[in-house]
């Protein structure tokens, strides 16, 4: 699936809260215009630039999981033969959103190969790593590989995504909207079910390039 295709997926979910019951639609803001700088512009922050004033701040990194998107006899697995497996990627752009609904959100690029199976399977799961498990992160950031191979997972609760074991906390929710936000998409998702362990290990923290 291309930008073209995360786009129609895109579309489909933010229709598909637009035909919610009115107690749980959640206001759309006016979207800003976007604009590319152009070839005669010189670009306001360089991308080096921005890229080393932001790695001061450090963030938590979790693990987005969903189900197996499609069955054998789904036309999407013949598109992509991933699809009838789980997929998951490492992901450091994640945060809680509200509490009425209770939402939260992750970014991913619009280049991810992992984010048009997790658009079909319109559900997915957020782990939340511990300090331990960095190895676990560098995993799920490879692209192409079989993320899953040797690692221990069951089925969260209300959508069957992948909760993988020795996680500090487990969000598992349903799409709930996608907007565009320049080379990303933020996905927010509503959370169906969640849980925490009773351990006192840190998190997996992420700063200036490298796990803490």
């Amino acid at each position: 699936m291309g930008h073209a295709g995360m786009a129609a997926a895109a579309v489909r979910y933010l229709r598909s809260v637009e035909t919610a019951p009115a107690r749980e639609r959640v206001e759309v803001l006016p979207r800003p215009e976007l604009r590319c700088v152009g070839e005669d512009e010189r670009a306001p922050v360089g991308r080096a630039d921005f890229r080393r004033v932001l790695g001061n701040f450090a963030t938590g990194v979790v693990v987005v999981t969903a189900p197996a998107a499609a069955g054998p006899e789904d036309p999407a697995s013949a598109d992509d033969p991933r699809s009838a497996a789980p997929a998951g990627f490492a992901c450091q752009s994640f945060s809680s959103l509200s509490l009425d609904p209770p939402l939260v959100a992750f970014m991913v690029g619009r280049t991810s190969t992992t984010w048009p199976r997790i658009a079909r399977a319109g559900v997915f799961c957020v782990n939340v790593l511990s300090a331990g498990q960095g190895e676990l992160c560098r995993a799920f950031a490879v692209s192409g590989a079989d993320k899953f191979a040797g690692v221990a997972y069951d089925a969260a609760p209300a959508t069957g995504s992948p909760r993988l074991a020795g996680t500090l906390a487990w969000i598992d929710c349903t799409i709930h909207a996608v907007h565009t936000g320049g080379d990303h998409l933020i996905v927010v998702g509503r959370v169906d079910a969640l849980g925490a362990t009773a351990g006192e290990e840190p998190p997996l923290l992420f700063h200036k390039g490298r796990f803490l």
